[in-house]
């Protein structure tokens, strides 16, 4: 496909991430309109020629005052349906953060396994591709889609951000539980290769029932390092909090969390002000309104993941190569 045969659209409830998108690609957002009735029903529309073009639609599917994971949902799944009624030739949603990608499998008698639901909703309004950031399961992620389903990772910005800012300090990578242990591993050949130094690595146990975690076993040394506590999101910063509380018990020196998906819900402005943690580090898929506005910068730093995705969607567009993008 030729460069002017790109449109890239960003509904309003993203409009400022999709901005910086556009910005790192050095194109324009393409113009579309949004407008609610009176009953609460909404439309939206492109507002450019898109027949035949190769399309991308930013929406971040989290949930904020005003608006729910669920109006970003139907709202953008209207948009591809328009956009493809339009005949655009291909459409992409670019979702930073994808709801309900969490609940990718039944734990219960008779549970929704919402994950799958979602992707059928996508493929029926006809999408042609998904692309998002570190979902819980990236297995479970892509086997819910018969569409190409590809998957960014926000390692590369964690990496580049440690080697900038680590002095010589040993270092340990910690999975705050057994599940996480092969994106921890990841991450800490990466950062070990980057530093061209050894890494150790280290995990919690964690148990969950009916909402309550617990657990507070570490398998692995942490004693007089740096540990780095990586997750995929930070909900109430709880499971952060934990493992950083027993990784000071065991001798380490600070301990920084970093997480591309900063929910932080419920009462996590508090947990992270705690002492145990000493930094957090998220991408901005989901801007941390909830957060009291002393804690950002000083504690929390907000890392921008925008350039990966305007590399993703340019490499898309152009026929180049994701798995090189991934590589750090």
């Amino acid at each position: 496909m030729t460069p002017d045969a790109l449109c890239l659209f960003a509904l309003d409830a993203s409009r400022a991430y999709g901005e910086r998108v556009a910005t790192a690609l050095g194109i324009a957002l393409s113009s579309h309109e949004e407008r609610e009735f009176e009953d609460g029903e909404h439309k939206a529309r492109p507002l450019e020629n898109v027949r035949d073009k190769d399309v991308y639609v930013i929406q971040s599917l989290y949930g904020e005052p005003g608006m729910s994971a669920n109006d970003k949902l139907v709202r953008l799944l209207f948009f591809i349906g328009a956009l493809k009624d339009a005949s655009a030739g291909r459409v992409t949603a670019v979702c930073p953060y994808l709801a309900y990608s969490r609940k990718d499998r039944k734990t219960k008698s008779r549970d929704p396994v919402s994950s799958r639901y979602v992707a059928q909703l996508f493929e029926a309004v006809g999408t042609d591709r998904m692309v998002t950031l570190d979902v819980h399961n990236p297995a479970a992620y892509q086997n819910a889609f018969r569409i190409p389903a590809e998957h960014l990772e926000a390692q590369g910005l964690f990496v580049a951000w440690f080697a900038a800012h680590l002095d010589d300090e040993p270092l340990v990578v910690v999975s705050p539980d057994a599940g996480g242990v092969k994106r921890a591993e990841a991450f800490r050949q990466a950062l070990s290769q980057t530093l061209d130094r050894p890494i150790a690595a280290a995990f919690m146990e964690k148990r969950r029932s009916e909402g309550v975690v617990s657990g507070e076993a570490v398998v692995g040394d942490v004693g007089g390092r740096t540990a780095i506590i990586l997750d995929d999101l930070i909900g109430t910063g709880t499971t952060l909090a934990r493992a950083a509380t027993a990784c000071k018990a065991l001798g380490a020196n600070r301990v920084i969390a970093a997480a591309s998906h900063g929910m932080f819900v419920g009462a996590a402005g508090a947990v992270l002000a705690g002492p145990a943690l000493d930094k957090v580090l998220v991408a901005d898929s989901i801007p941390p309104f909830r957060l009291p506005p002393a804690l950002l910068g000083s504690r929390v730093e907000v890392l921008a993941s925008a350039p990966l995705f305007a590399e993703a969607i340019y490499r898309l567009h152009s026929g180049g190569s994701l798995v090189e993008l991934l590589q750090v």
